[in-house]
């Protein structure tokens, strides 16, 4: 029996402890935002936060989380009522296609989560490893950049000049 912690909820579950987090959470618990991509973490269509780090949830089998929480899309907010950066990336139509969008909006909350106020340089470098066939790196920038709260004047970091 292996036990995990998804989105706050305890659950038991009887499969292989090397079944891959991504299919637990697919076909187990029902829950299908994580995309299977490419499933040798190169795309990061299946990003999923556990313990406040993204990973890739092909690439990690069931029994590797012990007892870290795991974070998926849906913990993030509804259709009905998306969450601060869902909502940033419908309003900048950082969707095209929509297959990699769950696994970039969890690889940016992790980022925002540790440094609220990044840097563009700091957002290209921590979603590097995500990729969007389609395209829309420029948008997506755009609705990380407009989740992120302005910093307040003693936040804001100092310009580099080259």
């Amino acid at each position: 029996m292996i036990h995990l912690t998804v989105n706050g909820t305890d659950h038991a579950l009887d499969i292989d402890p090397a079944t891959p987090l991504l299919y637990a959470l697919r076909d187990h618990l029902g829950l299908n935002g994580a995309k299977f991509g490419c499933g040798m973490g190169q795309c990061g269509a299946c990003t999923v936060i556990v313990d406040n780090q993204p990973t890739f949830s092909c690439l990690t089998p069931v029994a590797a989380l012990g007892q870290r929480a795991v974070r998926t899309i849906e913990s993030l907010g509804t259709t009905d009522k998306p969450g601060r950066l869902q909502q940033a990336f419908i309003d900048h139509q950082a969707a095209q296609c929509g297959y990699c969008i769950a696994g970039m909006i969890m690889r940016a909350q992790s980022l925002l989560e540790s440094n609220p106020h990044p840097t563009d340089a700091e957002i290209l470098q921590h979603m590097e490893p995500n990729l969007c066939r389609c395209g829309t790196h420029m948008r997506i920038l755009a609705a990380i950049r407009a989740a992120s709260p302005a910093p307040t004047t003693s936040q804001a970091k100092p310009e580099r000049k080259s």
